[in-house]
């Protein structure tokens, strides 16, 4: 009886999977790094943390619990800038370890590894970084090595990682390596040089991040202390603060919180810098 080619069996792995994601069995989708969807817990935890601050606010400019209440219905929208909080961050994590990997790759390449071998052993330099191996990056080299046994070719791998990941870097690093698997250029020092060029933008990147961190700790400093300086002054002196939380002392208080949320957003416009 003759054994199946290479071929026919990787066609016959495909076909099964199509199979199986047309029936009932679930085929798991591949992370994608534009979108962060948070969990049931995720959601409930920010949800009651905004209603929780926000309550606190209110009642801190008000000193009544009806407007209080009403103003932590906002904690409905806590979810929302919680995930885009956390889909910034692991951006900003899959763009550094991004960096590591192109590291490693140009050092196997340079030492004669082959490209398949190449990023097989960007897995384990990876995991010296991170033991339990969690990251996306490691995630995403287990499944570019997977594809690998599969048949499918690394360019095609590689294309598919930085259409989900949606980064200029990735999507470059991807582009001239298949170009350079198709026109059989010298692939060792094409991936050197890319990576020598990627990894100086993302030290640049790096430094921009920290020289703008102390203006961002300076901005949340002069949100909170109007905060302070109020909760100070209801507890030290309430008999000169009372007018304040009656007739047109309300209005002024309204005036000022409205004021201190059009900076809160103004100040988070500023400084999202693209990087």
């Amino acid at each position: 009886m003759r054994r199946p080619s290479r071929t026919e069996a990787v066609k016959r792995s495909h076909a099964s999977r199509e199979q199986a994601g047309s029936g009932d069995v679930a085929v798991p989708r591949l992370p994608d790094y534009t979108v962060y969807t948070l969990n049931s817990r995720q959601r409930i935890i920010s949800v009651a943390a905004g209603g929780f601050i926000l309550f606190g606010v209110g009642y801190l400019f008000y000193h009544n619990l009806v407007i209080a209440l009403l103003l932590s219905a906002g904690g409905y929208f806590a979810p929302r800038i919680w995930r885009d909080y956390l889909k910034k961050r692991r951006r900003a994590m899959l763009n550094l370890q991004f960096k590591q990997m192109l590291f490693s790759l140009s050092s196997s390449l340079s030492a004669g590894r082959s490209v398949e071998n190449a990023f097989r052993e960007a897995v384990q330099d990876l995991k010296m970084l991170d033991p339990e191996g969690g990251s996306d990056m490691i995630a995403e080299l287990n499944i570019i090595c997977a594809r690998l046994e599969y048949g499918q070719p690394i360019e095609e791998a590689l294309l598919d990682f930085s259409k989900r990941a949606d980064m200029e870097d990735i999507r470059r690093f991807a582009d001239v390596f298949s170009v350079c698997k198709r026109t059989g250029g010298d692939l060792v020092e094409v991936v050197r040089r890319t990576s020598s060029i990627i990894g100086e933008k993302l030290d640049v990147q790096q430094e921009i991040a920290v020289s703008i961190s102390q203006k961002r700790f300076e901005s949340k400093a002069l949100l909170v202390s109007p905060l302070i300086m109020l909760l100070f002054m209801s507890f030290s002196a309430g008999d000169y603060m009372q007018p304040m939380y009656t007739g047109f002392g309300m209005l002024i208080s309204t005036f000022a919180l409205a004021g201190l949320i059009l900076c809160y957003f103004w100040i988070s416009k500023i400084m999202d810098i693209p990087l």
